[in-house]
């Protein structure tokens, strides 16, 4: 009962021991209380329980009593960390049972096992307690053994041996009404699905274990270790870090297990080393090798010594014999444990070697690596790869280099094609990162111009290029959006009369989550056809007039390639880490310039613009031609206004993520209805003024103040030609698909743009800073701009930076006189920007708005 029901048994049991009850049941009752201590109670407490369980079963002459109780006790003292006697106490528990007691027993000292790290002992004892438990028909201990067996294959890398001893254990779970294990069986399900490759189906499974666990009232730290793993797979290391610390903070509350402790603090030290935190990662890492070492868990050390490890070579950026000692010896412990992880062991060893010059060892270790590149989950098989990609260079053979990059990133396509949700694809994409820039750097070396173009487009923006997976009529999704919506319109309200109210914040924040989380359930659609690029296709679209700019960066310095009149050029250009200095110098000067009386400014910003374009064209900048051009520049220099530079200032100039995105939009026909909208929403005073002007001359009436709600706006949106939006933008770096457009109830969130059939065919952002992006992954961007365009919008006009709302107004008027007479989008902008009065206040605003997409 005490995993049935744990609070009902526990309090049954206290009511045995409040009636005087004789030795044998005493002894019952004070195991159900140490059991529901050991698990999600105080751990001292339960040893205390325990122990007098053990001594009133010896009292009652109750053998086999007294063998189940040391076993029970024997658990908690893996917990506590105290190994040795806990291994003493179990082995006692075996030898004092006898059929199928010590079944039950051995069930537990396998359990112990598994904990410690010694799964092929866990396999034996396991193996030899299921046909006893089975004899015996006893369901739920045959359910329970089949799960810890399951869960033991998950260790030693047996995924299909795990998943049959799954289902055969749901089988018999549910003829029981043990909740309890119920939910234990789900977490470990989810861990399954996650070591298939499965992320969406692992966090649906977890949250559902959760979900759970939250109903029984019992904690559940070890849904936060399997999610935290999944977390980091899906590239989304900060909120596992984040989870990691959670978890070890209420563990700390509760004075919970060691061994819980160890194995959570090794899993925020993967997470911060995944996160570009090494000083982090070492001192958790350090942490969890001297608990896992007082423990005796040695399967555990050495994977906590291998990122102890990786950090230090992180933190320093240097390479030493000692470094390579050690990493040799973790890999070679891996191995002989026979962990899943061994590969990773190898390939830091090899990788050391390498930047030693060792040669030899670098080959013996690499070699080793590489052989999980043609089996196992799609993770280790790019471990795999890239050994076998640094092997190669070693070798002097870039052919051999760019073909094991390509297999490598051939795998991470397909994983990322099993993810649904858009920002989990783009955040993947971390994953390939080294890959693609082993593949660059092979190309740079002995490719030409145009296999280094469609290298390029092979990981850039590539979520764009993959069609978005729509999501299923889902209620409570809708209703929680809808929530959050009401929420987040009382929070700011609050705010803005100086009444915070945290309540409501925190309201807020858990819809958030639970939003994200359903999200993030999506599971992907492989059998779905991503855009192929072509550089011959890109070539004829551009013809003799347009030429398509792409920077790229390769070992910090970027080079361009300039693609137009059949040919493909490469130019070498500055270093990236100076542009993005000077592109953030420039973003103050346009913030300032944003308000009257800054105009001494003006030559400031204009003199950053022509250093950035030096360090970015470079001599490209000779050969732009004297038509349209488009700029696809590196996730990290999103925020530079490209119209600020000299050569494109008075050019028409359009942004794309990527070639192949342009391609895209340029291909997207637009909609027969020849619809438009216009939407004002709530707070502005001059901002927006344009849009009733702007629905007079189209003929047709603006959705402004109760009007201008999300639901009925998002009903005008799909499908239109053209929308036109003022509204005040937030934009949310630490969650992107949370930026918004203020409506009148509520915020517009980029998730609500997910919904819509089709997304207008153009869209332009009037306000301020609605263009901001969060670079993620390899080379992805994600924001309210980066939704649209996948979903099938071709051209969008927004602002990268604060704009002065009156000069605002009068660009966004000249905008659609130029549309009006069928201008695209980028000439139209262009041509409204050389309207505009010579002040600083109006070049500053004009240089902010920039065209994306081909239309």
């Amino acid at each position: 009962m005490v995993f049935a029901n744990p609070n009902a048994a526990l309090a049954k049991a206290q009511t045995v021991l409040a009636s005087d009850a004789p030795p044998l049941h005493a002894s019952v009752a004070h195991q159900v209380i140490g059991t529901w201590h050991r698990d999600w109670g105080d751990l001292k407490l339960a040893l205390r329980h325990l122990r007098q369980a053990s001594r009133l079963a010896a009292q009652a002459r109750a053998s086999e009593r007294e063998s189940d109780t040391l076993a029970a006790l024997g658990v908690a003292l893996v917990h506590a960390g105290r190994t040795e006697e806990a291994l003493e106490t179990l082995e006692q528990a075996v030898s004092l049972g006898t059929g199928h007691t010590r079944a039950r027993v051995l069930y537990r000292r396998a359990y112990a096992g598994w904990v410690l790290g010694r799964h092929r002992a866990a396999l034996q004892d396991i193996r030899r307690a299921i046909p006893v438990l089975r004899q015996a028909d006893d369901v739920i201990w045959t359910a329970r053994a089949l799960t810890l067996r399951a869960t033991i294959h998950l260790a030693l890398g047996a995924v299909d041996r795990a998943d049959a001893d799954f289902a055969a254990a749901e089988r018999l779970w549910d003829s029981t009404g043990q909740d309890h294990d119920k939910a234990d069986l789900v977490e470990s399900r989810g861990l399954a699905a996650f070591r298939s490759g499965d992320v969406p189906l692992a966090l649906r499974l977890l949250d559902d274990a959760q979900e759970r666990y939250d109903r029984l009232g019992t904690p559940s730290f070890t849904v936060s270790l399997r999610r935290c793993e999944v977390l980091m797979a899906a590239g989304l290391a900060p909120e596992a870090l984040a989870e990691a610390d959670a978890a070890l903070n209420a563990l700390e509350r509760i004075g919970g297990y060691p061994t819980l402790k160890a194995e959570l603090l090794l899993m925020a030290a993967r997470a911060a080393l995944q996160a570009d935190d090494p000083p982090t990662a070492h001192a958790r890492a350090a942490a969890a090798v001297r608990l896992f070492a007082g423990q005796r868990r040695d399967w555990w050390e050495a994977h906590a010594r291998l990122v102890q490890i990786e950090a230090r070579a992180a933190a320093s950026g240097r390479w030493s014999g000692r470094l390579f000692a050690d990493a040799a010896a973790v890999a070679g412990r891996l191995a002989a444990l026979g962990a899943p992880a061994a590969p990773e062991g190898s390939l830091l060893a090899g990788r050391i070697a390498l930047a030693l010059g060792w040669t030899a060892d670098a080959e013996r270790y690499l070699a080793t690596a590489a052989r999980s590149r043609h089996s196992g989950p799609p993770l280790a098989r790019m471990t795999g790869w890239t050994a076998q990609a640094l092997r190669a260079r070693a070798a002097g053979s870039n052919r051999g280099a760019l073909a094991a990059c390509r297999r490598g990133l051939q795998v991470l396509d397909d994983y990322r094609m099993t993810l649904g949700a858009s920002e989990l694809r783009a955040r993947a994409t971390r994953r390939g990162s080294e890959l693609a820039a082993l593949g660059q750097q092979a190309l740079l070396a002995s490719g030409g111009p145009r296999r280094l173009l469609a290298w390029s487009e092979r990981s850039r923006a590539t979520t764009l290029s993959t069609p978005p997976t729509r999501p299923p009529a889902d209620p409570v999704l809708q209703s929680s959006l809808t929530a959050f919506r009401e929420i987040a319109a009382r929070a700011e309200q609050a705010r803005s009369d100086g009444r915070p109210i945290p309540a409501l914040e925190r309201d807020q924040r858990l819809l958030e989550r639970d939003i994200r989380s359903r999200t993030l359930h999506l599971r992907g659609e492989p059998g779905l056809d991503t855009f192929q690029f072509d550089p011959a296709q890109l070539l004829h679209e551009l013809g003799d007039d347009t030429r398509l700019l792409e920077l790229i960066v390769v070992d910090g310095r970027v080079h361009v390639l300039v693609c137009g009149r059949g040919r493909v050029r490469r130019f070498e250009a500055g270093l990236l880490a100076d542009a993005e200095t000077e592109a953030e110098q420039v973003q103050a000067g346009l913030r300032r310039l944003a308000h009257p009386g800054a105009d001494a400014r003006l030559p400031l910003v204009e003199a950053a613009g022509r250093r950035l374009e030096e360090i970015l064209l470079g001599p490209a900048s000779a050969h732009l031609g004297a038509g349209p051009l488009v700029v696809v520049p590196p996730a990290r220099l999103h925020r530079v206004p490209w119209a600020l530079l000299p050569s494109l200032r008075e050019r028409v100039l359009s942004v794309s993520p990527s070639a192949s995105s342009w391609l895209r939009a340029r291909a997207t026909e637009p909609p027969p209805n020849g619809r438009h909208v216009f939407v004002r929403g709530p707070g502005l005073s001059i901002s927006g003024t344009e849009v009733p002007e702007l629905a007079d001359r189209y003929g047709t009436t603006a959705l402004e103040n109760d009007d201008a709600r999300v639901p009925r706006v998002l009903e005008e949106l799909d499908g239109a030609t053209l929308a036109h939006i003022a509204a005040r933008g937030t934009f949310r770096a630490d969650s992107p698909l949370f930026s918004s457009l203020r409506m009148a109830d509520g915020p517009l969130i980029a998730h609500d743009f997910d919904r819509l059939d089709h997304s207008p065919y153009r869209i332009i952002l009037s306000s301020s800073d609605a263009a901001r992006f969060a670079p993620v992954g390899a080379d992805e961007l994600l924001g309210l701009v980066t939704v649209l365009l996948p979903l099938g919008t071709a051209g969008i006009v927004a602002s990268s930076a604060p704009v002065n709302d009156n000069a605002a107004v009068q660009l966004m008027l000249a905008l659609h006189k130029g549309l009006a007479t069928g201008l695209p989008l980028a000439q139209a902008l262009r041509d409204a920007r050389l309207t505009l009065p010579q002040d600083a206040t109006h070049q500053a605003t004009g240089w902010a708005f920039t065209a994306f997409g081909a239309t």
